[in-house]
């Protein structure tokens, strides 16, 4: 069992440097980090850190399942894509905060989130897979898995179109180049499915397919566009949809994510008291109930994001100190 009796445990998996994440669920849990680095930022947040096998390990899952028997988890988290399907498939052998399988695979892949999107009404660009021929130009050629912006080229013409798939050695798909403003909403679901809140923000700029600057909106389109896609597929806990609203096809979503987005303070600060989504994902691993109240949240505010650093002794432990001036 964890020291900290009167705190329920909550496991968070793929921390890397996701310390916003990980000190505010420290906040209302106690918190253990998975993460294979032993220089990954986020573990030094946490009440006790851990470094699993590999994603792609026999041992992964039965090690995790160790740690929930071990410290009474509650709830296990993913922040990165890289194991939501993995901990989707464990099935009962985790309390794991993810979506179903079909679902967490389908949204590692892009184009068949095109697919799953088109299939449910839900409105996503005009996508085709090489050779196909878009139906107009300028294009985006990207990867069918792909995250954190890497190897997404605009094209404007057939030829340029060509040179990147080419370029690009992995499976593409060419969607259309979207204009008007981008958005990502952050939504929170129950275990149930149902979307418990949904928080649009603009993408006032970003680096590496990751938020640093935007501002938190109330736009009623934008929510309860969000709150379709997450109950659609049956979200349970977070996800984040991002979507443009180009000025001739209307609001297109480009992204579907079963997890937290890389913005992850936006929703934070528009909270309401006691319903930041680290604090209702534990309240209800503990069981309770909490009531949707998607809309409301604090909005117009801006937020702009910056990096930290920890500098660690011999031993990898946080000496404390602060930089010299």
């Amino acid at each position: 069992m964890t020291p900290a009796t009167d705190r329920p445990a909550v496991l968070l998996t793929g921390v890397g440097k996701r310390f916003d994440i990980v000190s505010s669920f420290a906040r209302h849990a106690f918190t253990i980090a998975a993460d294979p680095s032993l220089l990954a930022p986020a573990r030094y947040a946490a009440d006790l850190a851990v470094i699993p096998p590999r994603i792609d390990d026999p041992g992964y899952i039965p090690f995790l399942a160790q740690l929930v028997a071990e410290h009474d988890v509650k709830a296990v988290v993913p922040l990165t894509d890289l194991d939501i399907h993995v901990l989707a498939a464990a099935g009962d052998a985790l309390p794991a905060f993810v979506a179903g399988v079909d679902t967490c695979e389908a949204m590692y892949d892009k184009y068949r989130t095109h697919e799953e999107l088109t299939a449910r009404g839900l409105p996503s660009p005009p996508t085709v897979l090489p050779p196909a021929e878009p139906s107009r130009y300028p294009v985006m050629v990207k990867p069918r898995q792909g995250s954190g912006a890497r190897s997404i080229h605009p094209c404007a013409d057939r030829e340029e179109m060509e040179f990147f798939i080419r370029y690009v050695k992995e499976p593409v798909m060419v969607q259309r180049l979207m204009g008007g403003p981008e958005f990502s909403v952050d939504v929170l679901c129950d275990l149930d499915g149902r979307c418990l809140n949904a928080i649009p923000r603009t993408m006032l700029e970003s680096r590496g397919g990751e938020s640093i600057k935007g501002q938190v909106i109330h736009d009623e389109e934008l929510i309860d566009l969000a709150r379709r896609v997450a109950e659609a597929f049956a979200f349970r806990g977070p996800g984040t949809i991002q979507m443009f609203r180009d000025p001739d096809i209307g609001l297109g979503i480009t992204d579907v994510n079963p997890r937290f987005g890389g913005a992850f303070p936006a929703p934070m600060y528009a909270a309401l008291e006691g319903r930041t989504y680290p604090e209702l994902i534990v309240r209800m691993a503990q069981g309770e109930t909490i009531e949707p109240h998607v809309g409301e949240f604090r909005s117009g505010h801006h937020f702009t994001r910056y990096y930290e650093q920890l500098e660690l002794d011999e031993h990898q432990r946080p000496t404390g100190r602060p930089m010299l001036g």
